[in-house]
């Protein structure tokens, strides 16, 4: 009998940095725009200074966990280790849930992009076809999606450069600041699912460490340079975008940024329709690196008995995970017809930070129990600043439970739905030590 083949390391410094800002940048293109009309622009710059507090806090600690751990489970294996296999479920069901609802919210901006550039498309074609396009792409190797990852995300950054250097001219405070009725702190919270919309994502690189070459070095650089970019470009595009023109004309926009171009320049502006076809870069980078980071997700917990077995085999030929991949997919079109674009990226968000303080308890309690496990990255400030990242951390969560009492009971259900289908399936072994 043929023994499953591996998945290949052969993922070097830059293409991690490609894959992890990949999976992130299409937050600047779409949907953080959304916190502006619950929030105002200086509530949603407060929830985004604190979202990347945050985030900032929690990448270093992550790293320490990543770089320990280099396998594709990723937080599913750091709670498995930590706490046993039923923590292990949680983190890595979290997981998938914020990385899988992510790609069908891409591909209905994606779709948004196209049918703006050419009225004629339906935005549904284009959203189905991305997820066609994309599974396949990704079928056919690791190294050749990686380095596809680089190539488009340093367009999408590139892009994001221009778009900052055409709106400056036009920026000033005072529009910022107008039609801000008073700060509520209850507006602040609202935003948060799209203030983190802007990072959303860069955890997945997790889910391809086991694919990464000398993980001890490459894992940590990649990951700092990965969130210092994400900064940068997150903060200069809202501030820049809000303060360019009427900022409500671009609160429900699925196209954001041609909006805003369209706003500054002019409605028939050649800039604002070029935007709108090279800020499909920016959108197939996320969705070409969210597609990876679900399927290596899936492809773990299948490969250890969480999910069917089929779904943790790799393609002999392409040493890829061909079934995780066509899986997530299927379910991410079910998702593209279910719902609306900020109620994807909130589930979304739920099962991400659910995720995130999973893997923070983790930090902490292998930190107490295995002393000598070899960390190549050790988190600076510790405790302080994996601490800080919990408590802010602890305050996202409970604040989108708050103000998303449905969608925090579908994540709820979905989860104990695929917990009972893992009691049912499971190998014996992983049941007994669950129960």
């Amino acid at each position: 009998m043929t023994a499953n083949p591996s998945l290949r390391k052969v993922i070097n410094t830059t293409q991690l940095w490609g894959i992890a800002v990949g999976m992130v940048i299409s937050g600047e293109y779409f949907g953080w725009n959304y916190g502006l009309g619950v929030a105002g622009t200086v509530g949603f710059i407060i929830a985004t200074l604190l979202v990347s507090v945050f985030y900032v806090a929690f990448i270093f600690s992550f790293t320490e966990l990543t770089a320990s751990m280099p396998d594709a489970g990723g937080p599913f294996t750091y709670a498995t280790r930590a706490f046993g296999p039923k923590v292990g479920f949680l983190a890595g069901f979290s997981s998938i849930i914020g990385i899988l609802m992510a790609p069908p919210a891409i591909a209905a901006a994606l779709g948004a992009y196209a049918h703006f550039l050419h009225p004629g498309i339906p935005a549904i074609w284009v959203a189905d076809g991305a997820y066609f396009v994309f599974v396949a792409i990704n079928i056919l190797g690791i190294k050749e999606s990686a380095n596809l990852s680089v190539v488009i995300t340093a367009l999408s950054v590139v892009e994001l450069v221009i778009f900052m250097g055409l709106v400056s001219p036009a920026y000033e405070t005072q529009n910022l600041l107008a039609h801000n009725s008073e700060i509520r702190s209850s507006g602040i919270f609202a935003a948060i699912p799209f203030a983190i919309w802007f990072y959303i994502g860069i955890e997945g690189v997790a889910m391809v460490a086991e694919e990464v070459r000398d993980p001890i070095r490459t894992i940590p650089r990649g990951y700092l340079l990965s969130i210092g970019t994400l900064v940068v470009l997150a903060l200069g595009t809202m501030i820049l975008s809000a303060g360019a023109g009427d900022w409500r004309q671009i609160t429900t926009s699925d196209y954001p940024l041609p909006a805003t171009l369209a706003m500054v320049l002019g409605p028939n502006s050649g800039w604002a329709r070029l935007f709108a076809g090279l800020g499909l870069f920016g959108l197939i980078a996320s969705f070409h690196g969210t597609t990876i980071g679900y399927s290596r997700q899936i492809y773990a917990m299948a490969r250890d008995g969480y999910l069917p077995r089929w779904l943790g085999t790799v393609n002999p030929r392409f040493r890829t995970p061909h079934w995780s991949l066509v899986a997530g997919g299927v379910v991410g079109l079910l998702a593209l017809f279910s719902g609306t674009t900020d109620k994807i990226i909130t589930l979304s968000a739920l099962g991400t930070v659910a995720m995130y303080l999973i893997s923070l308890v983790c930090l902490f309690a292998l930190r107490q129990r295995e002393p000598d496990m070899e960390r190549p990255f050790r988190v600076a400030f510790y405790p302080f600043l994996p601490g800080l990242a919990l408590v802010l951390g602890t305050i996202c969560l409970l604040a989108m439970i708050y103000f998303n009492p449905l969608l925090s009971l579908i994540f709820a259900g979905l989860m104990a739905g695929a917990y009972g289908v893992f009691l049912w399936i499971g190998p014996k072994d992983q049941r007994n030590a669950v129960n």
